[in-house]
């Protein structure tokens, strides 16, 4: 049964991304030129992550910050909206989430998933090599670019409390469980709390499996 539901997800991710990029192509255009026009430096922003099975990927999104913002400040972390490595519209993208669409190609090729684990970068919160055994369950499926931890806490919690979300929907996944994380992503996609992590929240439970 898992196994005909792991062929029906990467179905589901396949036509599903196709589809979003053809409809959305017209938002995707007005969103490239206008960082483009407000700000020095490439449209995109790539970054190595983790993916399924520990393997090194590169995540595509809109880039909503100056250029080599990692180097700068507090480097990978984002605490705030008033951090002043933002851009102007990057503000806008990342209070949106419209940042995550260009994964939608990430999704189409084949190396993410629509739900999934949210993937790390190599060496943050931990590498590869260094998470534990359960933890490295996570790593089972590939990456999503939405999923139940981030319904459940977006960026409000250390990783390790993610981690255990991921795991569990990593156990206990489902076809039926993707279009109910779909469903509230669609949902929350507009509200703005928690998008930094300097906020707490601990709603476990509130997501029936």
């Amino acid at each position: 049964m898992r196994k005909l539901n792991l062929i029906i997800k990467r179905m589901i991710d396949f036509f599903g991304s196709l589809f979003g990029l053809i409809l959305i192509s017209p938002i995707l255009i007005i969103i490239a030129l206008s960082i483009k026009l407000t700000s020095k430096g490439p449209v995109f922003f790539k970054q190595e992550r983790l993916g399924k099975d520990g393997k090194i990927f590169k995540i595509l999104k809109f880039r909503t910050m100056v250029v080599n913002a990692e180097k700068l400040g507090t480097g990978i972390f984002v605490k705030t909206e008033k951090d002043n490595r933002i851009t102007g519209i990057g503000k806008i993208l990342r209070a949106t989430s419209l940042d995550e669409l260009p994964q939608l190609f990430n999704v189409l090729i084949g190396n993410m998933s629509l739900v999934g684990p949210r993937p790390p970068v190599p060496h943050h919160p931990y590498k590869y090599e260094n998470y534990s055994d359960f933890q490295r369950k996570r790593f089972n499926m590939k990456p999503g670019m939405t999923g139940l931890a981030q319904i459940t806490f977006r960026n409000s919690v250390p990783w390790d409390e993610r981690i255990k979300l991921d795991v569990r929907y990593v156990e206990e996944f489902n076809i039926w469980l993707d279009i109910r994380i779909l469903i509230k992503t669609f949902m929350k996609i507009f509200k703005r709390e928690s998008i930094y992590s300097n906020s707490s929240a601990n709603e476990v439970n509130k997501i029936k499996m």
